[in-house]
């Protein structure tokens, strides 16, 4: 009778060990590696700030913030063959028209001169607003010759200190070459000048 109950203990105290077993390998292989990651963020706060702990799948379930991380903008330098590369030499690139009254046009002309052995092709001209308007030679400059950048500019609606700039694109390098013009535009009106000269 004692060895009959001992063999029942001992069956039931294998199954229950296989029962065990059975369990821990359903919920470990089983479970959502989502819910495990889930369950060891919680516990650590360093793990719950990284993404790839919270996926699993290699695709973060959140964005990274870090700016190292996201992909550099590419300048806007246009690529010139160095065989074929002119070179625009400018007698000043800034020009300042110094104090206008709001409303009044102004121009200014840039002089160049091509340096090199390559025709200068001047592709594009482009204002930084378009208050700023230029004006550019269309056809090839060809070596040792000279021409000229007409930079125009509308101070309508304008107040303050301005500064533009004109961006030219050429087949030099680099490709891209900036001009600046500067004015101080003041706004004269009735009040103002009633202000200045106040009558008795």
């Amino acid at each position: 009778m004692e060895n009959k109950e001992n063999l029942i203990l001992g069956g039931m105290g294998v199954m229950f060990l296989w029962l065990a077993i059975l369990s821990y390998s359903v919920f470990s292989d089983g479970a959502s590696a989502n819910t495990i990651a889930e369950a060891q963020a919680l516990s650590n706060p360093s793990v719950a700030a990284t993404p790839s702990a919270i996926n699993p799948n290699g695709q973060p379930a959140i964005k990274p913030t870090n700016t190292n991380t996201q992909p550099q903008q590419p300048t806007q330098q246009p690529e010139v063959d160095p065989a074929k590369a002119a070179t625009l030499v400018l007698e000043e690139q800034e020009f300042d028209f110094g104090t206008l009254e709001e409303g009044e046009k102004v121009e200014h002309i840039f002089k160049f001169t091509n340096t090199s052995n390559n025709p200068l092709t001047i592709s594009n001209a482009r204002g930084s607003c378009g208050c700023t308007v230029p004006e550019w030679p269309k056809e090839p400059i060809a070596p040792g010759e000279k021409g000229e950048i007409k930079v125009k500019f509308d101070s309508k609606g304008k107040k303050g200190v301005q500064s533009k700039t004109v961006t030219l694109t050429a087949n030099t390098i680099p490709g891209n070459t900036t001009l600046t013009i500067k004015s101080d535009v003041i706004k004269l009106d009735d009040e103002g000048e009633k202000e200045a000269n106040p009558t008795k």
